[in-house]
């Protein structure tokens, strides 16, 4: 193994080269791998034609995967789920999300690949919660100690968009139903690192649960737009059988949605996490 660590700005990101992830993870390089995660947040690879079991191997070697309980998978690999324009509404994805924090338990990290791209358009955007909760002031990072946010499922799932046919208002009540509204802290601590990240997001989060309703709507909506600065977040341009990894529990991400007409496919595994604290 040659491996080789690219950092790609100073808020977070690195490419990888000198690794063929389609072969067994060797210790050394999932020990380096971690490292580079626990550093740079989100990790790219170029050109690596992973089939779905090769992808769903790479990323089970850093926990156990979780199956979406609305996106459509890959019927023989179903902890691979498949993002695809010509099939799935993923309007949910063109906005600052962070994957799956309408879990107890959410999202380690995920490893998404690119399938199919349009000409042009199609980039990834992430944003590092480790450099924005850095980058407020002590006054501020001393009031969002202690507070929670309300996180829920529907927020960026809602019936009318994901309950069309019967089949499909089956499972939106199925998965309601086992993920109701929860909360998490406002600052999370990494379990790893105990470097400390905003752990709000707009796909998931609708209030401030110790604050009133106008208070928590103007604290979040100054807390997303913070958490969002260019400073703080990397533009992904993809090529075909580009693989991203990335640290859920401290970033957000966006997909962004100029590509239309044209097609945009991609498969993501996504790697169960701890309960945030």
């Amino acid at each position: 193994m040659n491996l080789q660590i690219t950092p790609l700005s100073p808020a977070l990101g690195a490419l990888v080269d000198g690794i063929d992830l389609r072969q067994p993870l060797e210790s050394t390089a999932h020990s380096a791998i971690e490292q580079a995660l626990l550093d740079h947040q989100v990790l790219f690879f170029r050109a690596q034609p992973l089939n779905p079991q090769q992808q769903a191997s790479f990323a089970a070697c850093f926990g156990d995967l979780h199956i979406h309980p609305i996106y459509p998978n890959i019927p023989e690999q179903p902890d691979v789920l498949v993002l695809d324009t010509a099939v799935t509404d993923v309007r949910d994805n063109a906005i600052w999300h962070t994957d799956v924090t309408f879990l107890e338990a959410p999202a380690l990290g995920a490893v998404l690949a690119a399938k199919q791209l349009p000409k042009f358009g199609g980039d990834t955007l992430w944003a590092s919660g480790i450099a924005a909760y850095a980058a407020l002031s002590k006054p501020l990072q001393n009031l969002l100690e202690g507070l929670t946010a309300t996180h829920d499922f529907t927020h960026s799932f809602p019936l009318e968009r994901f309950g069309t046919t019967t089949e499909d208002l089956a499972r939106w009540e199925e998965a309601r139903r086992k993920n109701p509204p929860l909360s998490h802290p406002v600052v999370r601590t990494h379990p790893v690192s105990g470097r400390k990240a905003l752990f709000v997001n707009e796909g998931f989060t609708t209030r401030i649960n110790e604050l009133e309703p106008a208070e928590s709507q103007a604290l979040l909506q100054l807390l997303f737009a913070h958490a969002t600065r260019p400073e703080f977040f990397i533009r992904w341009r993809w090529q075909e059988n580009d693989v991203a990894f990335w640290d859920n529990r401290v970033t957000q991400h966006y997909a962004v949605d100029d590509y239309r007409p044209q097609r945009r496919v991609m498969h993501r595994a996504t790697i169960l996490g701890d309960k945030p604290f």
